[in-house]
């Protein structure tokens, strides 16, 4: 079974599955997808703007259908939607502390503020509802989590202990408060 653990950026993805690989004594093959992009060369460039490597997904999925993958593969990216998968976790923030994350990473102010507009608008919840289907996607609010917490609730979705859950969590309100 292959799950997608995506998100907007600062929304604790690589957190919250280091954990989950870190507990599950290799039950789990966590794939970082942002790393395997790096270090395999899948990408056609850089995106200037954004000062990032712009993701080859065909390249990825080929390399995802070659290796040998455990009982359950995570994905784990702000792309992970964008490839086939069983089941799809997207982890939200309320975009005020996205910001404050991002910032505390030192991003940019532009890269925040698109990353706040983003998270906002649903966008990687749109993305992987018209792609995947609402059946297949779960969101959890991981602002008020603990990397803990939020590592249990990606736990319960591979576990099938969650029901589908999209469309749960909206912080458009929040763009009223930021022009």
């Amino acid at each position: 079974m292959r799950v997608a653990v995506t998100g907007t950026p600062g929304t604790g993805k690589t957190t919250a599955t280091r954990r989950l690989e870190a507990d599950s004594e290799g039950a789990l093959d966590v794939v970082h997808l942002n790393d395997v992009v790096r270090e395999a060369g899948f990408s056609t460039g850089t995106d200037e703007a954004r000062d990032s490597l712009v993701a080859d997904l065909d390249a990825v999925e080929g390399w995802l259908d070659e290796r040998d993958a455990g009982d359950v593969e995570l994905l784990e990216s702000h792309l992970a939607h964008l490839l086939p998968a069983d089941r799809v976790v997207v982890l939200r923030c309320h975009p005020d502390e996205l910001g404050d994350r991002l910032t505390e990473r030192g991003e940019s102010e532009a890269s925040v503020a698109e990353n706040r507009e983003s998270e906002a608008l649903d966008v990687v919840l749109a993305e992987a509802v018209e792609r995947h289907g609402l059946d297949s996607v779960y969101e959890v609010d991981a602002t008020e989590r603990s990397p803990e917490a939020v590592a249990a609730a990606i736990e319960a979705v591979v576990a099938g202990e969650r029901e589908p859950s999209a469309g749960t969590v909206s912080f458009v309100d929040s763009l009223a408060d930021h022009p």
